[in-house]
């Protein structure tokens, strides 16, 4: 369905902002960005813009990129957009949805209720949610949609690793394993974890038998690579035959990857959520059927 207005992006993110376009039928304008010597940001949207218009930034490495949209969405506002949209695959800032020690801030309730005032809809995929259990209580907007690409990973696990067991590295990733195998009827399984720390983790392989199986981790997020490269470890001393990974945001942070690798994995395989050499699955169709939803809603 063909949605009237416009798409505006940053040049960093051009190739996934031009497909999500063709997707949605709308109108690609860049947002040109300039930086001063003193690290200020100054930002130029066209000059004038329809009352619908959908921003795209996927908020990895988030701290320009915020700045960017509180200078981006009232401008927006001042060039004619009405209704507003943020379309940002991975959506930083959700893992914290309390106070684990005195004084912490609670990062999740602060920036989902900012983006909330900025947007009248936030679109996002696979968000790192723990203790809620929509969008919706950490970004109070108008419209907060949730998607999943677990079953467009499925399509391409079933493809390339037919008959692949599906292993969760924690109890998390329940939700994504049992989309992607109950399309293709995969045999799936969940480890249980423990977090030690930012890069040390506990993991205990699920009561299966992984022996000569080529064993797929399945999550929505590879940051410091260290649970994955836990899960791929146990599974090839359980006599796995190989284990590949597929995830959604493909943050890898430093020596991920390698880590990831050097446990013995061999394939891994991400969305465009995050521009990586990985990516092997497009959003753009699933981001564009959510638009078109969200259109509709309005």
């Amino acid at each position: 369905m063909t949605q009237p207005g416009v798409l505006l992006y940053f040049e960093d993110e051009a190739p996934a902002a031009l497909r999500l376009a063709e997707a949605s039928g709308l109108e690609p304008q860049q947002v040109h960005r300039h930086r001063f010597p003193d690290g200020e940001m100054q930002l130029t949207l066209p000059a004038r813009l329809p009352p619908r218009v959908v921003l795209l930034r996927s908020l990895h490495q988030p701290h320009d990129k915020l700045t960017e949209l509180l200078l981006a969405a009232p401008t927006a506002r001042q060039l004619g957009a009405v209704h507003l949209s943020l379309v940002a695959p991975y959506l930083a800032y959700m893992r914290q949805d309390k106070a684990f020690a005195p004084g912490q801030a609670v990062s999740q309730r602060i920036v989902g209720a900012w983006l909330a005032t900025l947007f009248d809809a936030v679109i996002t995929v696979d968000p790192h949610l723990h203790r809620v259990t929509t969008l919706a209580e950490a970004v109070p907007a108008q419209q907060a949609i949730t998607l999943s690409a677990a079953p467009l990973l499925g399509n391409w696990i079933a493809k390339h690793r037919p008959g692949a067991f599906l292993l969760g590295p924690d109890s998390e990733s329940a939700q994504w394993i049992s989309q992607a195998a109950t399309a293709h009827g995969l045999p799936h399984a969940v480890c249980s974890k423990e977090r030690l720390g930012d890069r040390a983790v506990r993991i205990t392989l699920p009561a299966c038998d992984l022996r000569g199986q080529a064993v797929v981790l399945l999550d929505d997020v590879a940051s410091s690579g260290h649970t994955l490269a836990t899960a791929a470890a146990l599974a090839l001393a359980a006599g796995a035959a190989s284990v590949d990974v597929a995830v959604t945001h493909a943050l890898l942070a430093g020596d991920a990857l390698q880590c990831i690798h050097q446990a013995g994995v061999g394939e891994f395989w991400s969305t465009d959520s995050v521009t990586h050499p990985s990516n092997v699955v497009t959003l753009a169709a699933l981001l564009a059927q959510a638009l078109s939803w969200e259109a509709a809603a309005g």
